[in-house]
């Protein structure tokens, strides 16, 4: 019997530690280490890192690899073990918790160097698995020391500075301008792993895209902040050690979104060491049980290989489309994630039309907060609020911008719709005109104020096409609908009415173009 077999296998049926720090399922682990060229499990010399390692996961499945790939290199299993553990795998744990669970599963004991672990190799007890407690965050940035936040990770001095023996989640790897010392500058030749997603206000656990109006209610109820993406700064890290390979899987929402993400996005979409990328629009292909917006993916990324990228998408974990393709369309600085969806795009944006975004207000397009909620009848000269949950009744001074529009009709929708993580759904919300005279708060966005409700009514109707939503679904990863998610959709001449079937026949669209605009997208009640 091989050290790592098991029946059941554990590592299947751990408990998660937070939607941010999943641990990896073995299958998922498997399939990343697939994207690897096999001569690495026959080469006594390859090197091979997890940067965050939290089950040990990945160590585990590459020892297996191992094992059996350089047994005809050194005959003696003990001797195989030792030489694998000892100088091949190597791992920097999240917490001390996964560290104690990393080493259990890589050594079959909690500490290396106990009788009962399988390698004979170490005289310390974390053998090539550290966790380094002395690891701290650097905070600066404002004058009120309450209110820094950490230089490397943006975590907040007010959530993070806990003193004693609580985990401060100032993870070792990024928090360092010399990753490369924690090895003493040993050369990777892999480095793989699932890192953890974002930091920020634990006990809400938000997502780096929740809406403006759902954050400021979980920081009125917790005086919490909200959560800040982090993987992407363990991808970074990840490169200056200029490993040969590096694989990881993260949220996809960097594909067009994620609060911070646009120049890390500019880098992804530019870096044709990106050989790979695995999409699971639905994070529970994945992660059984976990819900993470606008999905998962897995990518490979080769330092000495250029070139195109394979895109694979996923749906119920089987493989529907696969395309070698560059990672940026003409123009556009997103990725746009589904390869059917491709062809419909260029047909589109060859017309050259103007964007839908451009009638498009900012967030808070009159300067009102969610919070403003006026009186809840009218009154002389009062101005009708549409909020959050009704309309409300306010002075016109309340006003702080957009008073040109209180004169025009004008198309409102919210911004933010969540739809659910299956196919096919509405993308939006359902759009309504509010009258002359009227306002909102930054609960919706106002769309092409006009002096005509007709314009308005034409503007609804091309708004409830799938055509439109489908282009919007392009530019919208989760539930946030600034907008910047109406980039891809073109303006049309409101003067008339739209349907889908007078879209599909102006963009010339295939019968299986549009079979797959109806595959993602449901008509709109």
């Amino acid at each position: 019997m091989k050290p790592f077999d098991h029946n059941p296998d554990v590592l299947s049926c751990l408990a998660n530690l937070s939607n941010d720090e999943v641990f990896t399922p073995p299958q998922i682990a498997r399939q990343m280490l697939d994207l690897l060229p096999a001569s690495l499990w026959r080469n006594p010399e390859a090197r091979f890192l997890d940067p965050c390692s939290k089950s040990g996961i990945f160590l585990r499945e590459i020892a297996t690899r191992l094992i059996d790939g350089l047994a005809d290199w050194q005959p003696d299993l003990q001797k195989r073990i030792d030489h694998i553990l000892g100088k091949q795998l190597y791992g920097i744990a999240i917490t001390e918790l996964t560290a104690l669970i990393s080493r259990r599963t890589l050594y079959c004991c909690k500490t290396a160097d106990s009788e009962l672990s399988i390698a004979t190799v170490f005289d310390n007890a974390d053998g090539n698995i550290r966790f380094n407690r002395q690891s701290q965050h650097e905070w600066a940035g404002a004058w009120n020391a309450e209110n820094q936040k950490c230089r490397y990770c943006g975590a907040s001095k007010k959530q993070y500075d806990k003193g004693g023996e609580a985990e401060n989640h100032a993870y070792e790897f990024i928090h360092t301008e010399h990753p490369e010392k924690i090895w003493n500058n040993m050369k990777f030749d892999v480095i793989i792993g699932n890192p953890p997603y974002q930091i920020g206000d634990k006990k809400n656990d938000e997502t780096d895209d929740e809406t403006n109006e759902e954050i400021g209610k979980k920081k009125r109820k917790n005086n919490g902040g909200s959560a800040s993406p982090i993987y992407h700064k363990f991808i970074r890290q990840a490169q200056k050690l200029q490993p040969h390979y590096l694989v990881m899987i993260t949220p996809s929402r960097w594909f067009a979104g994620g609060k911070g993400l646009d120049d890390f996005r500019d880098e992804m979409l530019g870096d044709t060491r990106l050989r790979q990328i695995h999409d699971f629009p639905n994070a529970a292909d994945c992660f059984p049980g976990i819900e993470i917006k606008g999905g998962v993916n897995y990518f490979l990324w080769d330092r000495d290989d250029r070139g195109d990228c394979l895109i694979r998408n996923y749906e119920g974990g089987v493989c529907t489309s696969e395309s070698v393709r560059p990672l940026r369309e003409d123009g556009m600085n997103t990725l746009v994630r589904y390869n059917n969806a491709i062809s419909i795009l260029r047909k589109v944006t060859a017309k050259k039309e103007k964007k839908f975004s451009e009638l498009v207000s900012s967030q808070k397009p009159f300067g009102l907060r969610t919070f403003v909620k006026g009186k809840n009848n009218p009154f002389p000269n009062s101005i009708k609020l549409y909020r959050n949950n009704g309309v409300g009744y306010i002075e016109q001074d309340d006003i702080a911008q957009g008073s040109e529009w209180l004169d025009k009709y004008k198309v409102l929708i919210t911004m933010a719709y969540g739809a659910g993580e299956s196919f096919p759904h509405q993308i939006l919300n359902t759009p309504f005109i509010a009258e002359k005279g009227a306002a909102c708060s930054e609960t919706y966005l106002v769309i092409a104020p006009s002096t005509s409700l007709s314009e308005c009514q034409n503007v609804i109707s091309y708004i409830k096409t799938r055509f439109f939503r489908f282009l919007v679904l392009l530019n919208k990863p989760t539930q946030h609908a600034s907008q910047k998610v109406y980039q891809f959709v073109p303006i049309q001449d409101f003067s008339r009415p739209w349907t889908d079937a007078d879209l599909y026949a102006k963009y010339g669209l295939t019968a299986d173009e549009i079979a797959f605009i109806e595959k993602m997208v449901r008509p709109m009640d």
